[in-house]
């Protein structure tokens, strides 16, 4: 067996796809090739993500694969001027080394012109990194004006023009036609329309040059072996038209001096094409509007960066700041990278990632983000991650990855797509042996009539955008509201989870302990006191005494400097403050020293009982009082658990903590359900026993030692205040690191699921009742073809309606 490489992915827009028969058509055929793992054809969003060996097979044989289906790529191209350049090895060096580069799929080097011509997907690769690839090479590259343009709005551009000629032509043929109707003979209609050849030279450029594209797709299908919508709107308008052409060709063979125009169906075919290019055109509209989340999210990137350099500040694009810069971020400017304060002290707004409306004070070493916005103070940041690497890089690469991704729903409305056309087909035939044969018997241009509505109002674009469309907008606005699913397989599973296993620290609670409570002998100043407990513990490193030093300095209290310091370990410490000794500890401390504190100990006792970590306190070998320390509960955890109750959910809490701590904690949260002193590795065996039950569960954790039980639950949530491999190993986000989150969650996932349902009863629905309708003779091919284009932008808006979703 071959040795497998490593895997690379790769995200392709497509152009040419008209339903989900085709998407499905360019999934099936990426599949087969050698080397691709996994292909997920998004109709909605035009794009292909690809999974695959790049030692098998490249970005360019994809590209080919989708363009011999019959469909192309959308590519960005990009110019250099390459300096350095003496002779066709450095080209060929620059050339080869730039097509290594992933997203690129194409690479030319011109030695006499001294330029490089570069195709590439602007998802997966920035000019930036060619320039820099071009560098390590020991070359220059400098990018002339990028080339591509828009081509979204290029589409829509040519939709407009299509349109605005199609029904110019199509208009004078809608005249004739309703003038033919007895309520409406009061319209005046000029003579000349209802000639044949005025007709005929009307309907061909529509039939022919607006509708090529038509032909073309249903060609190109067709030599594949299957069959897209345009296989139906072809055989529905060329029928109507040749017929037509036929009868025109009869009258103006016809020696008959008294003749009359026969009844002709030009109109049925241009009207047919013309609401068709409409309906796109509306589709593509409102498709734009469903990526809306992803261009709010680009648009909080910062452009520019004030980047100091051999001594000089100077302003740079985002794009070419480097790690180890050191940047300059003034008062009101948005923070260009992450990385992490090297001088000087602000307060940062951080609430587009975390939801937090107070800003948060920032000091030498703390981590900045990218796109948050300096607030007062002028800082000095060193970058630690750039370009596709920041956090909000990371977040619109997971937005795009879900809008793009299927949901198991999906699977019903792509094999129902694949297999309708040739039944509709089939069904137009069996309709129009009825109306010929028996219904209206030897009236072929009724019967023909009649299939051309069955054909034209089947079509499955309504079944290809129901999912998709929905899946787009309720990611993107999960996203907005701080929720990042990772895919629409996740979206889907979170509707049915029955249990949510939460872990404690970091995400009931704050994963930081706090001073909670002091408790001073009467006789004692607890200023003075804390002073002294504050100037001892500074000298510890362990994180309860850095909790009590921040909880005292927090009351206003200066500290001193020790002048002896112990650490006793299991103890507690001994020091020396402004000449008077210090013990602080636990029980055997005191106890060693013989120092009495009984009149503590129901106290003490108490406080442990509340999952808190109480600590004695003797100033000069007697007794002076306690501090207790703890693991504060976020302020929204209660609610948010008492919101997951009221949804139906049970709700456990999982903990390595002793018992009695832990059922402190979940008492003043109202967890009913404990499992304490689970092991780490014993984690995702936890998950897996109720797994075992059938239950669908969903784990909720911030810390590496949570990373396996996110992974083995059906849904994984990871706090995104926690860390990187959390995140990682999870299949949602919660960035703004609150439990309420949780609930919002599941609430998007409720309401984009019956969206999916909505639009997926209504595309099924239309079809089995339209069709039927059809066939009966009650509806005319032209209002077929209006219905046909409304229930595709019926479920796009209805989709749409996700994005003003309120929590």
């Amino acid at each position: 067996m071959d040795k497998q490489g490593e895997q690379q992915q790769t995200s392709l827009q497509i152009t040419g796809m008209t339903c989900a028969a085709c998407a499905n058509r360019i999934e099936k055929g990426l599949k087969k090739m050698d080397g691709v793992a996994e292909a997920n054809v998004n109709f909605a969003l035009e794009k292909a993500s690809v999974t695959f060996d790049p030692s098998q097979v490249n970005v360019a044989d994809l590209e080919g694969k989708i363009q011999a289906l019959g469909y192309d790529t959308v590519k960005d191209t990009a110019d250099f001027t390459i300096v350095g350049m003496t002779c066709a090895a450095c080209a060929t060096r620059i050339e080869k080394g730039l097509n290594k580069l992933p997203g690129i799929s194409k690479a030319v080097v011109n030695l006499a012109l001294e330029t490089a011509h570069v195709e590439y997907s602007a998802a997966e690769v920035s000019t930036r990194e060619m320039v820099n690839k071009v560098a390590q090479l020991g070359y220059k590259a400098i990018p002339k004006e990028e080339a591509a343009g828009d081509h979204k709005q290029q589409e829509i551009r040519h939709k407009k023009m299509q349109l605005a000629v199609s029904a110019v032509l199509s208009f004078p043929l809608l005249w004739a036609m309703v003038s033919h109707f007895s309520f409406t003979s009061w319209i005046y209609l000029p003579e000349f329309l209802m000639n044949p050849w005025v007709q005929l030279v009307l309907a061909t450029p529509v039939q022919f040059i607006i509708g090529r594209q038509f032909y073309v797709s249903a060609y190109k299908a067709l030599r594949n072996k299957s069959a897209n919508m345009d296989v139906l709107v072809s055989l529905g308008t060329s029928a109507a038209y040749f017929y037509s052409l036929v009868l025109t060709l009869q009258w103006a063979g016809s020696t008959d001096v008294h003749r009359h125009a026969p009844d002709m169906y030009y109109e049925t075919s241009a009207i047919l094409i013309t609401l068709i290019i409409l309906g796109k055109l509306f589709e593509i509209l409102a498709k734009g509007r469903t990526s809306e989340a992803i261009q709010k999210l680009m648009g909080l990137q910062a452009k520019t960066a004030l980047v100091i350099r051999d001594g000089e500040e100077i302003s740079i694009p985002v794009e070419e700041v480097l790690i180890g810069d050191l940047v300059l971020v003034k008062p009101g400017e948005k923070i260009p990278v992450d990385g992490e304060v090297a001088e000087g002290f602000s307060a940062v707004d951080e609430s587009m990632l975390t939801g937090e409306s107070l800003p948060v004070e920032k000091k030498a070493g703390d981590a900045l983000i990218g796109s948050t916005v300096n607030k007062n103070g002028s800082l000095k940041m060193k970058a630690t991650r750039v370009g596709k690497d920041t956090a909000l890089a990371h977040i619109i690469r997971v937005v795009e990855e879900a809008q793009g991704s299927k949901a198991p729903i999906q699977r019903i409305a792509d094999v129902i797509s694949g297999i309708f056309v040739p039944i509709v087909v089939g069904l137009a035939v069996v309709t129009f042996m009825i109306w010929f044969i028996w219904a209206a018997p030897g009236e072929f241009a009724t019967a023909l009539e009649k299939a051309i509505a069955v054909l034209v109002i089947a079509c499955p674009c309504a079944l290809g955008l129901a999912t998709p469309t929905s899946i787009m907008a309720g990611s993107g606005r999960a996203a907005e509201l701080g929720i990042l699913f990772k895919g629409g397989e996740h979206l889907e599973a979170m509707q049915k989870v029955q249990t949510i296993v939460l872990d404690k620290t970091g995400t009931v609670t704050k994963g930081k302990p706090e001073l909670t409570d002091v408790r001073m002998e009467a006789a004692m100043d607890e200023a003075g006191v804390l002073r002294l407990i504050g100037s001892a513990e500074k000298q510890s490193e362990h994180p309860l005494a850095e909790a009590i030093v921040a909880g005292i300095i927090a009351k206003g209290i200066e500290l001193t400097a020790a002048e002896q310091f112990e650490a006793i370990p299991g103890y507690g410490i001994r020091a020396v403050v402004a000449g008077r000794e210090v013990l602080i500890g636990t029980r055997k401390l005191l106890q060693r020293e013989a120092i009495d504190y009984g009149k503590a100990s129901a106290v003490m006792e108490r406080l442990e009982s509340d999952g808190k970590t109480a600590m004695l306190v003797a100033v000069d070998q007697r007794y002076a009082g306690l501090v207790a320390v703890a693991d504060t509960i976020k302020d929204s955890s209660k609610e948010a658990i008492s919101q997951l109750k009221h949804m139906g959910i049970k709700v456990i809490m999982m903990t390595g903590d002793n018992e009695r701590t832990a059922q402190a904690i979940a008492q003043q949260v109202g967890i009913d359900h404990v499992l304490a002193e689970v092991l780490p590795e014993g984690k995702a065996e936890e998950v897996r026993k109720l797994q075992i039950q059938g239950v669908t569960v969903a784990m909720v954790g911030d810390g590496i030692n949570d990373a396996p039980a996110l992974a083995t639950a059906d849904v994984g949530l990871a706090i995104g205040t926690g860390t990187d491999i959390a995140m990682e190993a999870a299949d949602v986000t919660l960035m703004r690191g609150e439990l309420t989150s949780i609930a919002d969650a599941i609430v998007m996932s409720r309401k984009t699921m019956t969206n999916i349902k909505q639009n997926l009863f209504w595309a099924l629905g239309y079809n089995a009742l339209g069709i039927p309708i059809a066939a009966l003779g009650l509806l005319a091919p032209w209002v077929a073809g209006a219905a046909m284009a409304l229930s595709s932008v019926s479920v796009v808006l209805n989709a749409l309606r996700l994005q003003r979703v309120k929590l």
